[in-house]
C-alpha cells in the first residue's frame, strides 16, 4: 500500500475544485493602457516620454499593431518599468470578507491506511492553502510505501499525542502537543504515532 496517492489525492480534489485559478492570457494593450493611466499620463505624455508617436502608442492601446522590442524597451522606460513587467498580470484585488466555519468532526474525511484526513474550509473555493485535521495511525515507517511528496509548503502543528516527523533530508525528530514544523513538501516526510492512542495534528499545505 501506498500512502502517496492519498496524500497527493487531497491537494488534486481542492485544486479540481477550483482551489487554484488558472492562468489567464494577458491583454497587451489593456495592460499598457492600465499602465498609463495609473501612472496620470496622457497618451502624448507617454508617448513623448517613451520617444515614441503619439499614432503608435495609441495604435498599440487599441490592439491595432504589435509592438516591437525595440518599441516595447522604449515603452516600458517610458513608464519608468522593465519589459517584463508589461507582460505581467495586475495583482487582483483581494477577496475580502469570506469565511468559512467547520464545526468538529464536519470536515470532509479521507481516510488512509497511515492516516485518516479530515479537510477543513472545504465550503471555499480559490483557497491558497489547504488546511486539514488529521488522525496519525501508522507507527511505524514500515507501513509507507516510500515517501510522500508533493508540491507547495506545508505547516504540521500538533494537536494531541506524541509523533515523530521523518524526513528526506533531516533526523527524525519527536513532536508533543503544541509543537511545530514547517518544511518543503516536495521534501520526502511521513508522521508516525508515538501515543498509545492516535496523535492528532494540524496540516496546512500551500497550493502556490
Amino acid at each position: 500500500m501506498t500512502d502517496q496517492k492519498p496524500q497527493g489525492s487531497i491537494v488534486q480534489i481542492a485544486r479540481e475544485n477550483g482551489t487554484q485559478d488558472s492562468p489567464e492570457p494577458l491583454d497587451l494593450p489593456s495592460r499598457v493602457r492600465e499602465l498609463r493611466k495609473s501612472r496620470g499620463m496622457t497618451l502624448e505624455q507617454a508617448a513623448s516620454q517613451a520617444g515614441l508617436a503619439r499614432s503608435t502608442l495609441s495604435k498599440i492601446e487599441n490592439g491595432l499593431m504589435s509592438p516591437t522590442y525595440e518599441a516595447l524597451k522604449k515603452l516600458a522606460s517610458g513608464l519608468e518599468i522593465s519589459v517584463p513587467q508589461l507582460f505581467t498580470p495586475p495583482q487582483r484585488e483581494k477577496v475580502n470578507g469570506r469565511m468559512a466555519v467547520t464545526r468538529s468532526d464536519e470536515g470532509t474525511s479521507q481516510a488512509t491506511t497511515t492516516y485518516e484526513h479530515e479537510m477543513l474550509g472545504g465550503s471555499l473555493t480559490k483557497k491558497q492553502m489547504l488546511p486539514y485535521r488529521a488522525r496519525v495511525r501508522a507507527r511505524s515507517m514500515d507501513e509507507f510505501d516510500g515517501w510522500v511528496r508533493h508540491d507547495g509548503e506545508e505547516f504540521l502543528y500538533v494537536l494531541t499525542g506524541v509523533v515523530r516527523l521523518y524526513t528526506e533530508f533531516y533526523e527524525p525528530v519527536e513532536m508533543k502537543r503544541g509543537d511545530s514544523a514547517y518544511y518543503d513538501a516536495t521534501m520526502g516526510h511521513n508522521v508516525i504515532s508515538l501515543s498509545a492512542e492516535d496523535a492528532t495534528i494540524l496540516w496546512v499545505t500551500s497550493l502556490t
